[in-house]
């Protein structure tokens, strides 16, 4: 653990903002960001109780900071999930996580997220972006005295990546929370969207339609569609008549729409999530970030569930990942474990768009690397993806500092135990389950070649590929 620093408070504040107004950062592996923040008005959740910040950085993220009147002296710097889509950094959405993690704020901590430079999928790029908005709150308000990262959902990916890039043993970062984390990484963490992207067609067969041009699934959609999300949400209920009642769907509808969820695992409830990111982030990963060359394989998958498997073997389309499309999917995305840092993790166990295996891949990815004693892992009986219980938060935000401060590592049943206490402020409810072990993630996703082993990319594999010009995916 590293020595505690003298904590800042609101006097420092204004001091540390003017500062900012007359000078830059100092470049490193995430580039300086240079837009001194300007006073704005905070979210609603938080009227009263924080002052808060809004501007652009460098690379043309916008971002949001907040510093509590009652402020901790740390900071908690967030990575948002995703991605989104869009060639531009979007001003609304530092804001609005600033707003949906107010907790954060109202437990005492400062806040910086960052809305990355450019929507897209870019899981390096998104790194250095949430760094350059923590070296942005440092040159306005000085060193906190402690800083944790805090990523959701892919932002979870991310926040593992600063952790491994950015958060060494006298790095700038002391702990990290992930919740509901992307934590396979890029190279496996989507293959159960591939195999629904293949099963869908096989069973529709309108993704394309055979009177359109035909191009290989792995694309997701081929280029210069203007297929709209409402668009696909149509020929899903074409299909499998997925948004009716039971009662209104046709025969073939209700048993192509049991084959689909059974072969996949796909929870009905968010089918059509991933169903388009199987379309439109495919889109934007193979076409946009690897020039159209395919990262992904089901080649040798069997897939299984239908009431027919035989000729969905026989009948589904098939294709094997380009080598080199795939080391820059996985130096971007994956993740080797390289890990000096407490990381305690909160995933709700019936989470039905990162299915709650991802955990079980990301501490054998840190067993694999010799890291495990850096991790704790804490469930939640919950069964949303994109938020959890304030009071669960709070609870997890609090265990991780004192860890971080005590040198005492906790256990899910004490980090369990203190939620009741926060849930009497907050009224959101406690759900932990201490005792639950996701299977592992094999059992729920179909492996691939290799896939079966953790981590994805060691560190060797990654400084090797590092060494090649061109690797991985352009900011």
């Amino acid at each position: 653990m590293k020595t505690p620093r003298t904590p800042l408070r609101r006097t420092a504040v204004a001091i540390g903002l003017a500062a900012a107004l007359a000078g830059t950062l100092l470049g490193g592996p995430a580039r300086a960001a240079t837009g001194a923040p300007a006073p704005g008005a905070c979210p609603p959740s938080l009227t009263d109780e924080a002052t808060c910040y809004t501007g652009q950085d460098a690379n043309g993220a916008y971002y949001a900071l907040a510093v509590p009147d009652d402020w901790n002296g740390s900071l908690v710097v967030h990575a948002h999930g995703g991605p989104d889509l869009g060639d531009t950094s979007d001003p609304a959405r530092s804001v609005d996580d600033l707003d949906r993690w107010s907790v954060m704020v109202d437990q005492g901590y400062a806040w910086a997220g960052s809305s990355y430079r450019r929507g897209g999928y870019g899981t390096r790029m998104a790194a250095a972006d949430t760094e350059n908005v923590r070296r942005l709150f440092v040159s306005a308000f000085g060193e906190p005295e402690r800083t944790f990262v805090h990523g959701q959902s892919w932002g979870g990916d991310v926040a593992a990546k600063v952790v491994e890039e950015y958060a060494g043993p006298h790095g700038p970062y002391d702990g990290a929370l992930l919740t509901n984390g992307v934590l396979a990484g890029g190279s496996r963490g989507y293959d159960y969207r591939v195999d629904l992207r293949v099963v869908y067609q096989y069973y529709c067969a309108n993704l394309p339609r055979p009177t359109e041009p035909q191009y290989p699934l792995w694309q997701g959609l081929r280029p210069g569609s203007a297929l709209t999300s409402a668009g696909l949400r149509a020929r899903l209920e074409e299909c499998t008549g997925y948004s009716s009642a039971p009662a209104d769907r046709t025969a073939l509808q209700q048993r192509n729409l049991d084959d689909i969820l059974a072969v996949t695992g796909i929870p009905e409830r968010t089918l059509e999530s991933h169903l388009r990111f199987s379309v439109f982030t495919f889109r934007d990963i193979v076409h946009t970030r690897l020039g159209d060359r395919n990262p992904f394989t089901n080649s040798v998958v069997r897939y299984s569930g239908s009431h027919d498997d035989k000729a969905l073997n026989a009948g589904v389309e098939r294709f094997t990942a380009d080598p080199a499309a795939r080391r820059d999917l996985s130096y971007d995305s994956d993740l080797t474990g390289r890990v000096s840092i407490p990381v305690l993790t909160l995933h709700a166990i019936d989470d039905p768009t990162a299915f709650v295996q991802h955990e079980a891949a990301y501490r054998a990815t840190l067993e694999g690397a010799g890291r495990g004693r850096y991790l704790v892992q804490t469930f939640s009986r919950e069964s949303e993806h994109s938020g959890l219980s304030a009071s669960e938060y709070a609870a997890s935000i609090t265990a991780l500092d004192r860890w971080v401060r005590t040198g005492r590592k906790p256990t899910p049943s004490q980090v369990a135990a203190s939620c009741p206490a926060f849930d009497a402020e907050y009224g959101t409810g406690c759900f932990h389950d201490p005792g639950f072990r996701p299977s592992s993630y094999a059992d729920r996703v179909r492996p691939r070649p290799g896939g079966l082993r953790w981590p994805a990319m060691t560190a060797a594999q990654e400084q090797a590929w590092s060494r090649v010009p061109g690797v991985g995916i352009a900011p």
